[in-house]
Formats: C-alpha cells, structure tokens, sequence
C-alpha cells in the first residue's frame, strides 16, 4: 500500500490524475492526523485554510483506514462534488476498490407510490409532471439530482417524493422497488458513505428518541464544513409545525377520503382548512422571525381552534383507520401534528425559546432549545467510534474555544493549517474613510461610493456582500439611478435568478459586478480575474432580533457569561472570515477584500476582525489600492 507521506510527495501518483497537482503545505500533516484520529478512534478538530487540499488529506486516509467511515458535508452540492468527482479520482489513486455509497434524505428521492397516486395537477406542472413520469423509467437511483430538465424548486417535487410522515414503510406497495430503501441498502453496505449534515443531524436526532437509524452503524465520522453544525443541531433537535405541511395533509385527507362521501367527514376537514387559512391570516404580515409571545394575543384564539380542529380530524380518522395504510398513516400524521402543536403553545413544557416565522405564502411555528452542547457531546461521544470536524473557519484568532464549546467537544486535539497561498502578497485590506455608521440611512449608499472608484483600477469582478436584504435592495436601486458607473459591466443580483446560474453568469462575464447576501458568503468558489474585489458592507453581527441568536444569549446570561464577547462578537469574526474567503480561491489570485464598517476601527473589537485576515495588510490608502491592482495587473499582463 502506498503511504501518506507518498501521496503528497513529489512523485505521487495523484500527479497522473489531477492536472495541475501541486505540494501543499499542511495537506500531509492534516492527513497523518487524520489517519491517527481514525486509528485511535479519538477526536480531531482541523481548520484548514484556502488552498490546504482538505478534501484528499482526509478522504485518503479514510479509504486506506479500511474502516467503515461516513464522510458529511454543508450541502447537497458539495456532497454530489465529492461523490462523483473528488471520490472516484481518490479511488484511482490507491488503486484498490471500496465500495462507495451517497446517500441523501428522503425527499431527494422519487416515491413510486405517490407518483402512481397522483391523477392531475395545475397546468404549470404538468410539463414537470410529465418528465417526472418519464424519467422514473430511465433512472437506477431515483435521486432527483439527475433531473436537471425539472426546476429543484418546482411544485411537483413534494408531491413526488415522501416525507418521514407521509412514508407509508414496509406496507407501501411499492416498497420492492423503492429509492429510498435501495440506497439505504447500498450505504449499509458500503466501505464509505456521503451524507449531508441535514441528513446525518436527522438520524442522530431519530437516535435520541429511540428510533431506529437509517444511517449505517460507522467507526468514523468526518464532518467537512463543520462550522454549520452547531446552528444546524438548534434547528434539528427543536421542534416545528408548518402551514405548507398542514395545507398538504389537508389536501391528501381530502383525496383519500372522497370514495366515502361522508358530510360530517368532509365538514370536519373544511374547518381544518379553515382553521389554517385563519391563523395565516391574522399572524403578523411582515415577514421574518417573531418571538411567540409577542405575537401571541393577535394568534391565541386561532392556535386553540387549530387545536380543535386537529383533534377532530384525528378522531374521525381513527374511525377509518381500517380502509388501508394511506389513511392509517395520515391518521398518524394528524396525531403528530397535534402532539407538536401542544408542545409549541405551552409555554410550561419545555424549556426553549417560541417563535414564529412569516414567510410570502407559510408560517412555521419554532421551539428552539437553549443550548444544544450537552446533546451533541453524548453523540460525538460513542466509544471506538473517530470524529474529525475540519472547515476554513473554526478558530478565532487561533482560539477554537467557542467552536468547542458549542459543538459540546472536550479534550479534543484542534490544529490549525493557514493557506499556503502567498496571502501577504497578494490579498490587501481597504478600509475606506468617513463612512457614515451601519444604522445610518445613507450608509448603502455610501458604501457604493467608496467601491465604484475601484472598478477603474481593476479588470477583474467584484462581489458586494450584504448582511441584510434590505440593503442589497437598496444597492440595487443605487445602481438602478448610477448605471454610468459601472462603464459596461454588468449587475447581477441574488435572486433575479437561480443561484448557480447567477455565479455562472458572473464566472462568464469576468469583470461584473455581483449583490450577494445570505448563501453567497460561502461555499462560493469563483477563481482566476473573475473575482478581484469582495465588498463587505457591514460587520456581519446577526441580527439583535434573531429568535436563534436569542436562544442562545438567554442561555448564557443565565450562565452568568457575557452574550456579546462569548457569542456574537466570535460568531461575526468567522462569518467574516467566510465572506473574505470568496477573494483567493487558487494559488495566483489576487485582490482587494473592502470592509465598509467604520466600527473596524472606532470600536475596541475591530482589531479581532483585521486579525481574522491576517497575513493580508491593510491599509486606508486609495493610492495603496491602486499600486497593488498596477502591480498585480501587470505582471498578469506580462505572464
């Protein structure tokens, strides 16, 4: 067997594989610690900067450890990268099989079932519907991943797929033939799986309670982009009641009971409907996150008829329990409904925080726990059993103690590789003067200023990320009435139109310009003179207002802690970190990250946020932007 220390020497055999294979510093000493981790069956904590190759330092010693190792990422996007592309190439390189196996949560799998059920739909979907039907007969796996003619957010997807609720399991007639169960098979299988965290954060709460997991029993775990964990876990181990999923059970009651032609039956789901539509209507019209009990007196009388009304439907669904499994379960799902329902409304049940969340066309009721730390120090604490967290983003001025803390990790051996990108040559920090302050009204404004006098000095793209919706709208009503400014480059905004199609359009222009909040602050990875300037508008402190960020204080103020300094202050610093990690994404980047907080420098914590980009200097000098694009451009010019 090759070793480690072989593969990322100067004559390894990934040289034959990977064009453009480089020596990266750290990527042999991440691997070595993986490998030992994994042996061991302890805990490791990597932060790994840009440029470290953190994908093969942990996915070759987890394919030569001949251990079972489950291997979850952020998104369902990167896990299909280092399924179909990172992992085969890997598996060429040590030039023995593993059996592999990707494995994602059930609504990304079509159910035969609820296809075979579903008669008709809106004729906005039935071109959708009718590639649904089509492909069922071509596909192996059912993942939906593979259907690129049918929108990811299209309508039709979750009346073609099944939910933990609606699954009717083992009593499906389809359950020969089902998706979702043959790539459970494939994974337990498997030597090594690719799960997401939403998946893996699922199957560990089912553990928690006592089901059984669908996740294959594994000796280690490696968590990429493990930054989102712990917000993640809020989320997961908390409990949620929708009005789309309370519209959808209606609506497949309906269907399922129409054969009886009972008045009382059909009476009883028309005040369940109602009772819905009622509380949609007097919960509060501004969309965003409220906490419940501010909220409460407008929605109390609606909440209790919703109570009534779910528990008359779940009574007269018992009554035709006996028709057949589609209406045992929706009697189940009714039950379960109603179960979190009283849950969310008594404020005496649970110690959490209650919120509730106002989208266009749904609301969802939240209770979020407090802290989840002690939870997931039981999971990451199963004996034999390896974890390694890596991320770019884990550490606050080389401290790890606030990642540890939230994740419930004690005693655990954290190391730190910076890129080995020249980031002092080539990244610079400006900060521009006289901005006026974050709550200022002219503050986009402003801000925009003080970027566009930088699109002369470079050829290159420019990101402008925001930390709020508002404001990335009224940059865009700034460009809208300073179009001359942008000399011929062009505006692409977040949500004119789908994300990946957005960053290809930004990719293919090479000198546009991109408004971005929210997703574009990581997992973007735009590389070469596409991307010279991220614009950052504000320090990116969540917002005071956020039910998820209350939770969280509330638990530390009665620890007797410091909310601001042990929470807010080092969560901002990593998100800050992210958002600066779109600019050097490859060894011969270059560019200019633009910070437009005054507070950087007037408040006593800016310095914690410089230091987060360090090695880079900073300066507040428009000639020093200027003299590092000449010299960056020209040499580029000259190569």
């Amino acid at each position: 067997m090759i070793s480690l220390a072989d593969f990322f020497s100067i004559d390894s055999p990934l040289q034959q594989l990977l064009p453009g294979f480089q020596l990266r510093a750290g990527q042999a000493w991440m691997a070595e610690a993986v490998a030992d981790t994994i042996a061991s069956g302890s805990k490791l904590v990597v932060e790994a900067g840009t440029g470290t190759g953190k994908t093969f330092a942990y996915l070759l010693p987890a394919l030569q450890s001949g251990k079972k190792t489950i291997i979850s990422t952020g998104t369902k996007a990167l896990q299909d990268q280092l399924y179909h592309r990172d992992l085969p190439l890997v598996g060429k390189a040590i030039g023995r099989p593993v059996s592999t196996a990707l494995l994602k949560g059930r609504a990304n799998y079509l159910c035969l079932h609820r296809l075979d059920q579903l008669a008709e739909v809106g004729s906005t979907l039935r071109d959708d519907l009718r590639e649904i039907r089509e492909w069922r007969y071509r596909t192996r796996s059912g993942d939906r991943a593979e259907l690129s003619e049918v929108a990811e957010d299209s309508g039709v997807w979750p009346l073609v797929t099944s939910t933990v609720d609606n699954c009717l399991g083992q009593k499906c007639p389809e359950y020969a033939n089902c998706h979702v169960v043959k790539a459970r098979r494939a994974a337990q299988e498997a030597d090594l799986v690719i799960v997401n965290h939403h998946l893996l954060l699922a199957d560990l709460a089912m553990k928690e309670h006592g089901f059984v997991e669908f996740l294959p029993g594994a000796e280690a775990f490696i968590l990429d982009e493990a930054h989102q964990i712990p917000d993640l876990a809020v989320q997961f181990f908390g409990v949620s009641l929708g009005s789309r999923e309370l519209e959808r059970i209606v609506e497949e009651i309906r269907a399922a009971t129409l054969p009886f032609q009972q008045t009382e039956l059909q009476r009883r789901i028309d005040k369940l409907q109602l009772s819905i539509q009622s509380l949609r209507a007097h919960a509060p019209r501004q969309e965003g996150k409220h906490q419940l009990a501010e909220v409460l007196p407008d929605i109390r009388d609606d909440l209790q008829a919703l109570q009534l009304a779910l528990g008359d439907m779940q009574r007269a669904l018992a009554e035709f329990a006996d028709s057949g499994v589609d209406l045992q379960q929706l009697h189940v799902q009714v039950m379960t409904a109603l179960e979190r329902l009283a849950l969310l409304v008594n404020d005496e049940t649970w110690d959490g925080l209650r919120w509730l969340e106002v989208n266009p066309r749904s609301l969802r009721l939240h209770l979020t726990p407090l802290d989840v730390s002690a939870t997931l120090h039981g999971m990451f604490n199963n004996p034999g059993q390896a974890w390694i967290f890596t991320s770019a983003t884990l550490a606050v001025a080389d401290d790890f103690s606030h990642f540890l803390a939230r994740a419930g990790l004690v005693g655990v051996t954290a190391l730190s590789f910076p890129s080995p990108y020249e980031v002092h040559e080539n990244g610079l920090v400006y900060l521009p003067h006289h901005l006026p302050e974050p709550s200022n009204a002219l503050h986009t404004a402003a801000m925009l200023e003080s970027v566009v006098p930088l699109l002369d000095l470079t050829s290159g793209g420019v990101f402008c990320l925001f930390t709020s919706h508002r404001a990335l709208n009224n940059a865009r009503q700034w460009f809208k009435t300073h179009k001359k400014v942008l000399a011929g480059r062009k505006l692409l905004v977040q949500g004119s139109v789908p994300r990946d199609d957005l960053l290809r359009r930004f990719r293919d222009a090479g000198n546009a310009v991109l408004l971005g909040t929210g997703s574009f602050w990581e997992g973007v990875d735009v590389r070469g003179q596409a991307l010279t300037i991220v614009a950052i508008d504000k320090l990116p402190f969540a917002s005071p207002a956020d039910p998820l960020l209350l939770a969280r204080l509330e638990y530390i103020r009665r620890q007797g802690g410091n909310g601001f300094t042990e929470h807010q202050l080092p969560q901002a610093v990593l998100a800050m970190k992210q958002g600066a990690g779109r600019l050097l994404r490859d060894q011969d980047d270059y560019g200019v990250i633009v910070l437009c907080d005054p507070r950087i420098m007037s408040k006593s914590y800016g310095g914690m946020f410089l230091n987060s980009l360090q090695p880079m200097p900073c300066t507040s000098s428009l000639d020093d932007v200027a003299r590092f694009f000449a010299r960056h451009e020209n040499r580029r010019a000259s190569a």
